[in-house]
């Protein structure tokens, strides 16, 4: 099982391909943002990889973040959990001021079919 080390907050054993911005809420228990539900259309789920950053990224991933002009952070709704990794949250509901965290994401990956590459 992949080790997630979630910054400030603890270490956690995740099911190997379980998709981080689930694995963030229900095993680290973090109130991580997903405003679009985890299908990419949004930024709210930023993390920062520390150590372990997957070298693939689905082309929404990238779409999206090129679209926002975002560096130095991924969207937890498009990482799966195959390897050990440490984050930084970026974006919590704490302070947020929204009303929750979002939609909640499907364990498969959004958008259908997923399309990766090289990041």
């Amino acid at each position: 099982m992949p080790q997630l080390t979630v910054d400030g907050i603890g270490e956690f054993e995740i099911p190997h391909g379980k998709r981080l911005v689930l694995a963030l809420r229900e095993e680290a228990g973090v109130d991580q943002l997903h405003a679009c539900g985890g299908h990419a259309r949004c930024t709210t789920c930023r993390v920062e990889f520390l150590e372990g950053e997957p070298q693939k990224i689905t082309q929404a991933e990238k779409d999206c973040l090129a679209e926002r002009n975002v560096d130095n952070a991924r969207l937890s709704c498009q990482i799966v959990c195959e390897q050990d990794m440490t984050v930084r949250i970026v974006s919590r509901l704490a302070g947020s001021g929204r009303e929750d965290c979002g939609q909640l994401p499907t364990e498969a990956m959004q958008p259908e079919p997923a399309e990766w590459t090289e990041k």
